[in-house]
């Protein structure tokens, strides 16, 4: 009987070496998934949603559970054909052409470097209101330290520290709907039992769908698992198995915690009108008592700023390594420490950028908001590529005749994502399709110079 080890697929036919350890199982990748979207995600995000959905914030996780479901399939499609490192980077790149894999990488990129920065800005800010005589830049290296060094030490270090943060989490989210369930059940809540779904009052679909343009920001993650392909010890099929079951997990816990807040949320009408950063502490606060809110506070603030920033710096770091690897990026953030298996100089390049990022743009008052919309439009963008590829790779390509999974489902999600692309903020596409054409430029400058955008390998068979 072979171990798991040995039904891992191998990098070695794809022209690579086997240079990370493969020490992940079915539940390592799973827990990952949960922490990068943060089962507590919606604490954080509460009052934006609910005033962009009109109050029906379920509804838009709903719709924004149903619109990454197809991402997530092509996902786990295209993780099947080249189970590796790299993410989107790798799936255009082998599944359509190698210049095409440049463009969504250097995309993503947008979304991945800036991730890490966005959740230690989010906590630090957070933590400076609890502990306002401590300055917010102290938060970030602190934040950022203690992530680099878990990291540094080797993914499975990072794979037990997440389990723990994991039920740290969802103790968190238990006690909340206790206390909110209980909080209904004594009359303190508002509207009908199904606003948070639909509410004919404030019901249109522009209006369901910029909505979860918004929401979609907490499902962002579920992708990341793809980043550790080659440190899974699993089948190719259950790799991107475990996405699916990321993001459907996920997804309920999102939907279940914001339709309890949802019913609670005292002033409606000023959060219908303004929104609100605290509406969710706001409303913990009126559930259980101010202990609550300082609670669900806390744990916001220390799942983004640890949590959800470790292993988005793990994912980070992966996706730098497997451009640099194909000499699409410089070769020093190939570098992989001998003994700990990590790709160490991306590690630490992410650190450093993520530091920098963070203490410009806590100068700044839009500088949450404007670093979550490039994260949001960057991913997006970087997804259209990636439906393109399983379609080109499985269809066009390979002539599957597996009509849903390789055509239909793909189609439905590039046009779903396609919609919140366009609906995006002015700015965030403005910088986006600046970013998009640096990338163009880098990519033009390349060919000039003879440096054409090259794979290791023969694009092989897709695995099953």
């Amino acid at each position: 009987m072979s171990s798991p080890q040995s039904t891992a697929p191998g990098v070695e036919r794809f022209g690579y070496q086997q240079e990370l350890q493969r020490s992940l199982s079915f539940a390592d990748l799973l827990i990952y998934g949960l922490i990068f979207m943060v089962p507590i995600a919606p604490f954080g995000i509460f009052g934006s949603v609910f005033q962009s959905s009109g109050g029906m914030v379920a509804l838009a996780y709903v719709i924004g559970m149903v619109a990454m479901a197809f991402t997530a399939l092509s996902y786990a499609q295209m993780a099947r054909a080249f189970p590796m490192a790299g993410s989107v980077y790798t799936y255009a790149g082998r599944g359509i052409a190698a210049p095409v894999g440049f463009l969504a990488g250097w995309v993503i990129l947008l979304d991945y470097v800036l991730v890490p920065a966005l959740l230690y800005l989010v906590a630090s800010s957070a933590m400076t209101s609890f502990v306002p005589g401590v300055p917010i830049w102290v938060w970030l290296i602190a934040f950022i330290v203690l992530n680099t060094v878990v990291n540094y030490l080797g993914i499975e270090m990072t794979a037990r520290m997440n389990k723990i943060m994991l039920v740290a989490e969802l103790i968190v989210l238990a006690i909340f709907l206790v206390v909110g369930i209980v909080a209904l059940a004594q009359g303190k809540g508002h509207g009908a039992a199904l606003s948070p779904l639909f509410d004919s009052s404030t019901f249109s679909w522009p209006l369901a769908f910029g909505a979860v343009s918004v929401a979609v920001l907490s499902f962002l993650g579920f992708d990341g698992i793809s980043m550790l392909a080659e440190e899974s010890r699993e089948s190719t099929r259950r790799l991107g198995r475990s996405m699916v079951f990321a993001l459907v997990l996920a997804g309920a816990l999102f939907v279940v915690q914001t339709w309890v807040a949802a019913l609670l949320a005292p002033n409606r009408a000023d959060l219908l009108a303004h929104g609100g950063d605290n509406a969710f502490y706001d409303t913990a606060e009126y559930a259980g008592g101010h202990w609550l809110s300082v609670l669900t506070a806390v744990a916001t603030a220390v799942a983004w700023g640890f949590a959800n920033s470790l292993v988005a710096q793990a994912a980070t770091s992966r996706l730098l390594f497997a451009m640099a690897r194909d000499r699409q990026l410089p070769a020093f953030l190939r570098k992989v420490h001998p003994t700990r298996k990590v790709p160490v100089n991306a590690t630490f390049l992410v650190a450093v950028v993520s530091l920098a990022l963070g203490l410009y743009l806590s100068t700044r008052d839009d500088g949450i908001g404007l670093l979550g919309s490039l994260v949001n439009f960057g991913a997006m963008t970087a997804f259209l590529a990636l439906h393109v590829s399983v379609v080109v790779h499985y269809v066009v390509r390979n002539r599957s005749r597996d009509w849903w999974r390789h055509l239909v489902a793909p189609a439905i999600g590039f046009l779903i994502l396609l919609y919140v692309v366009i609906n995006a903020s002015i700015a965030a596409q403005v910088l986006g399709f600046v970013w998009l054409a640096i990338g163009v430029v880098i990519l033009a400058g390349s060919y000039m110079m003879g440096r054409r955008p090259t794979l290791s390998a023969v694009t092989p068979e897709a695995t099953e």
